[in-house]
């Protein structure tokens, strides 16, 4: 079983003691491939240059809406630079975060559009984070919005009517270890056999969202885990686990396009 984790944090310090032993726990549970995510400038600078230094890893650069207050148009410019690096092949995560409101709205929305003119104008697929934004993630997707089959909806927990509107709109669907737990993955393992095969995204999250069985031993998400998020995803679309892995890698290579990329 070939597999791509679509979305982890490898710089993050949760890794600082063990990154080389943590990947190579995943290359052996079969995870030939990962995408670093940068929510920061910093964090994707260190995405970046993990990412030159290890096979099979990828990079993305963006500001999280998180951290939007603290953005700029320097920051934007900075982040086009980085993007030039060959391992570099999406923007975000970026989008809108109206639940914790670590950002204030007027930041978060100002931003979000510079980063969809940027990517835009650069060509990169996007990797989008959306929460309780009342359909105002949707308003400013449409003054630019990515080409179908050039985003992903990451760690999606919506609504049908929410999945069915990003789907017409031709994105990928990423799914996490939210799946796997009992009570908070309830609504997700209902819609996931609704997804097309064509459209499914595995991520960790890492060194968030620790799927089942793992999060009952250890703590700290890794890449190594998407396996659990696999298996799950088959077992509830009643798909044969090594089809959808190969359907799901396919997937995420076409979104990131490194079909070819060596």
């Amino acid at each position: 079983m070939n597999l791509f984790d679509s979305h982890c944090h490898l710089d993050d310090p949760a890794y600082k003691n063990d990154l080389d032993a943590m990947l190579e726990r995943a290359r052996t549970a079969g995870v030939s491939h990962m995408m670093t995510i940068g929510v920061t400038l910093e964090t994707s600078r260190r995405g970046v240059e993990l990412a030159k230094t290890q096979p099979g890893v990828y990079a993305s650069v963006g500001v999280h809406p998180h951290d939007s207050r603290e953005c700029s148009d320097a920051v934007v410019d900075e982040l086009i630079r980085l993007s030039q690096d060959r391992r570099v092949r999406a923007w975000g995560e970026t989008g809108l975060d109206f639940n914790r409101m670590y950002s204030p709205r007027d930041d978060q929305e100002k931003w979000f559009v510079s980063q969809l003119e940027a990517a835009a104008e650069l060509g990169l697929p996007m990797i989008f984070h959306e929460r309780d934004s009342q359909g105002r993630f949707i308003e400013l997707l449409k003054t630019c919005p990515p080409p179908p089959g050039s985003a992903v909806i990451h760690c999606f927990s919506g609504t049908r009517s929410e999945l069915t509107r990003y789907l017409d709109m031709g994105y990928y669907i990423g799914i996490t270890g939210i799946l796997t737990l009992r009570d908070r993955g309830e609504s997700l393992r209902r819609l996931a056999p609704q997804i097309p095969r064509d459209r499914l995204l595995a991520e960790t999250d890492a060194p968030y969202l620790t799927p089942e069985p793992e999060r009952r031993r250890i703590r700290r998400n890794e890449p190594a885990f998407v396996r659990s998020v696999l298996l799950t995803l088959a077992e509830v679309r009643r798909e044969d686990p090594d089809e959808l892995a190969r359907t799901v890698f396919e997937n995420t290579c076409r979104l990131y396009r490194i079909e070819n990329f060596k």
